[in-house]
């Protein structure tokens, strides 16, 4: 049986604060980004989660191993502390995050094309119909 994980990651990224949730599911790792903006307490942070954690768009999954082992509660201290002092999210997120951008940029220039198109064969139309109104019978 394969095991779910979670795990959010806040951290300040210019000027605003930023978090990061991935989603771990039988080895594969999906991400969402979302900007907070002013630094969120962790009453806030909660309360976004049980709101709009299902109004997260995470990216598409990408392979990764993840670990569940246990750790020395002294260790997972000091890991904690690496993490805050490292800026900067995972390698796997990043990559999850990418995808998904370059997903919705793909299917943006799909709609903007198909978009133009129609408005060309408007116009077209639209100078046929005017062209046809012009023509005085004969």
């Amino acid at each position: 049986m394969d095991k779910a994980a979670g795990r959010l990651t806040v951290f300040f990224e210019g000027p605003f604060w930023v978090g990061v949730f991935e989603r771990g599911d039988g080895g594969r790792l999906s991400a969402a980004k979302v900007t907070f903006g002013a630094e969120p307490k962790d009453y806030e942070i909660y309360n976004f989660i049980l709101n709009h954690y299902y109004d997260l768009r995470f990216s598409p999954a990408v392979d990764a191993v993840i670990k569940t082992e246990k750790k020395n509660p002294k260790r997972i201290h000091r890991d904690i502390k690496k993490k805050m002092a490292n800026v900067g999210i995972g390698t796997k997120s990043q990559q999850a995050l990418k995808l998904q951008q370059e997903q919705i940029k793909t299917e943006r220039k799909g709609r903007t094309r198909e978009q133009k198109k129609a408005d060309v064969q408007r116009q077209f139309e639209l100078k046929q119909q005017k062209k046809k109104g012009k023509h005085r019978g004969r």
